[in-house]
């Protein structure tokens, strides 16, 4: 059983470290993960017996690691604007800051005798970190002593003890000025990614009868009518079934060009209604939508965490009492051994403690992932996980379904070829009833071909056999309708054809009747999509077909494709996976793209599994870890894109982070950093490094 809550007001990724890891000590927890951009706790528990103690014990461990938190429970139907929600703050310490910075700056222009000088200092000091002193009390009385709070206090308060109040009170001066921007910078960015998901529908206007009545989305049933003003969003999938409009589908696939609805037309949540009037028959439940799926993805997606984010979360534990230890021993070991005055030694640790908090890496990496997240969901690609972020950027081997990826998986009959006496009509009509039990295209097209009604009275003993065709009795015929294969297994002497596109053969009472070809058109983008993989250093792109050889071959030569598998059945595929995987370099990572219900194994087996959302099955979808919102293949080359840039964003945080740090950390060792240059090393890099981190989104939304 799992339970989600939200942490309202946590934004010290250090405390969501914590909080995760007493969380996931309470009796009957499974597994616990704290989200800190999206300010959420997931649970999961061994039973229900043990959640309706749960929120009591959250609330006891959020506000002991960080009071200001309000812990609430999380309604999975909640708007998305509660994503990013921030404590609602006092302006009164900002005032207490106020008035202590005009202290600190009558200190620092005029000369006072010493008490009075003291007095200054020390009332500045109290006005402005007595807040961040008192909670490092609090904190170390409950056993939590290496936290950001503990650091600033010691290394402030250790300045006033060796005579050095302006430095004391300028160093929690400026890492309060830092903290606050801090602060803002990651609210902006979690108020950007709450925009992004405002695209939940609060109402549906529920026709009944003559009447119309504005209920929420949750209480529409399927086969209900919706509906839809001018201006509103759709609130569910549906079916138009009266009125004509143009609709915005920005939100929910990027793209700018409004698509035209009429009775007949799909439509789906979260699009806005431009400008008619439209009556919508619902297809689908609140909780199954199109609407619902994205906001679920884009909230819980950065819950699996990227490798690099796992990292530096362990990094963090130890780095801090680490670097205190240091300090320790940096103020005691030299002036004992080498003799001299203790002063200067402790001004050296103090630096140290002042640029040892890790929080330049531990809210930045996150947030450089949650905006990657954001900036591809822009761009109608969504991201199940950082983790999934993280190895596109690594892709080395592309492997596409063809029929509905690379093609537009719409067939037309191009050849009817009749054999042993059946006319081009007759054969035709024999395959549109041999197929007239299956919904596959193929099938489809061939009835389509056919043009009148199917009296399925006349079919009998209708099979479908996986990967090979159909089985059926027509008036009393034993038809065969199938790949050459089928006709093969059943002993049937038959005729293969060269011709382009894919072949069903036809056997009449163990005679071969002839053979329809069934065509199907590249879409427009899939060559430009292979280019641009290849541009951006994917080394092999091959395709896996059930169809022929001829016809796999064919389209492989025009998209530009390395390697083409063609004649396959569903188990195949995995296998032809393995064998790539073999193939592929160590540290490269294998990306299968595929829309079909027999793609969903070899998507799940993938290193990194696309499916194709537009027309894409359920089961695909499910098992992918990218949902691409258009059928379009060349947003591959944009999610792989979108990768590097955030992988680029987040090497160079930890670069830039562990850089300064290092360097101020040896200066300050050797007596040449200040307190100055410390308070930037810690409050300094922490701000640079997350308003780089933005950058994921703003960038991204134009790749």
């Amino acid at each position: 059983m799992t339970r989600t809550y939200l942490l309202d007001g946590l934004c010290c990724a250090d405390c969501a470290a914590k909080i995760e890891r007493h969380a996931a000590k309470l009796e009957g927890v499974r597994s616990a993960a704290v989200d800190v951009m999206t300010q959420k706790l997931t649970l999961t528990a061994d039973d229900k017996s043990h959640l309706p103690a749960l929120l009591e014990n959250v609330t006891r461990i959020a506000t002991r690691v960080e009071p200001d938190i309000k812990v609430s429970l999380f309604e999975e139907g909640a708007p998305a604007r509660n994503v990013g929600t921030e404590a609602r703050r006092s302006v009164l310490p900002y005032i207490r800051m106020a008035v202590g910075a005009a202290l600190f700056a009558v200190g620092v222009s005029f000369t006072f005798d010493r008490w009075a000088e003291l007095a200054l200092f020390l009332g500045s000091y109290l006005l402005i970190g007595g807040e961040v002193v008192l909670l490092a009390l609090k904190n170390i009385s409950r056993g939590q002593i290496f936290d950001e709070n503990f650091l600033m206090s010691v290394a402030t308060v250790g300045a006033f003890a060796i005579g050095e109040y302006p430095e004391g009170v300028a160093v929690m001066l400026f890492y309060r000025i830092g903290e606050a921007f801090q602060a803002y910078a990651v609210g902006r960015s979690r108020k950007s990614i709450a925009a992004l998901m405002d695209i939940r529908p609060d109402f549906a206007n529920l026709k009944t009868g003559g009447e119309i009545r504005r209920v929420s989305p949750e209480d529409v049933n399927v086969g209900d009518l919706i509906v839809v003003k001018p201006g509103e969003k759709i609130p569910l999938d549906g079916v138009v079934t009266e009125g004509r409009s143009a609709l915005d589908t920005s939100a929910l696939t990027g793209e700018s060009l409004p698509r035209d609805a009429e009775p007949g037309s799909e439509v789906l949540s979260g699009s806005i209604n431009k400008n008619g009037l439209l009556t919508v028959e619902v297809k689908k439940p609140f909780g199954e939508s199109t609407v619902s799926k994205i906001l679920d993805l884009v909230q819980n997606a950065s819950g699996a965490k990227a490798p690099v984010e796992n990292f530096i979360t362990k990094f963090a534990r130890y780095y801090t009492p680490a670097v205190v230890c240091a300090a320790v021993a940096l103020a005691v070991i030299p002036p004992l051994a080498l003799g001299g005055g203790f002063a200067d030694w402790i001004n050296r640790a103090l630096v140290f403690l002042v640029v040892s908090c890790p929080c330049a890496l531990v809210i930045s990496i996150p947030l450089s992932f949650f905006g990657g997240i954001g900036g591809a969901s822009r761009n109608g690609i969504l991201v199940k996980g950082s983790n999934y972020l993280d190895a596109l950027h690594n892709v080395d081997t592309v492997v596409f379904d063809k029929t509905g990826t690379l093609t537009k998986g719409v067939f037309a009959v191009a050849e009817i070829a009749p054999a042993g006496g059946f006319s081009r009509e007759a054969l035709l009509e024999l395959a549109a009833y041999a197929e007239s039990g299956s919904n596959h295209p193929i099938a489809v097209s061939i009835q389509k071909a056919h043009g009148a009604a199917v009296s399925r009275g006349r079919v009998t003993e209708y099979e479908e056999i996986a990967g090979r065709g159909v089985r059926a009795r027509v008036d009393g015929t034993a038809v065969l309708a199938g790949n050459g294969e089928l006709l093969a297994e059943a002993g049937v002497t038959f005729e293969r054809t060269d011709a382009t596109g894919t072949a069903v053969y036809l056997a009449a009472d163990g005679a071969f009747a002839g053979h329809i070809v069934i065509a199907d058109e590249i879409k427009p983008d899939s060559k430009n999509a292979v280019a641009a993989l290849k541009a951006l250093g994917v080394k092999k792109t091959v395709m896996l077909t059930g169809d022929s050889r001829a016809v796999g071959d064919e389209v492989g030569r025009a998209l530009g494709l390395d390697a083409v598998r063609a004649e396959l059945l569903p188990q195949h595929k995995v296998e032809q996976l393995e064998k790539l995987f073999e193939e592929k370099s160590g540290k490269g990572k294998l990306l299968f793209v595929g829309d079909g219900i027999n793609d969903a194994p070899v998507l799940a087996r993938a290193d990194v599994g696309i499916a194709m959302g537009g027309v894409g099955s359920d089961a695909a979808i499910e098992a992918a870890d990218v949902v691409l919102m258009t059928d379009e293949p060349s947003k591959i080359a944009d999610a792989v894109r979108i990768a590097k840039k955030t992988r680029t964003i987040v090497m160079q945080n930890i670069v830039f982070a562990l850089a300064v740090k290092g360097v101020i950390l040896a200066l300050g060792a050797l007596g040449y950093a200040t307190m100055w240059e410390a308070v930037f090393g810690d409050v300094g890099v922490a701000l640079i490094a997350v308003l780089n981190a933005m950058r994921a989104m703003r960038t991204l939304r134009r790749a």
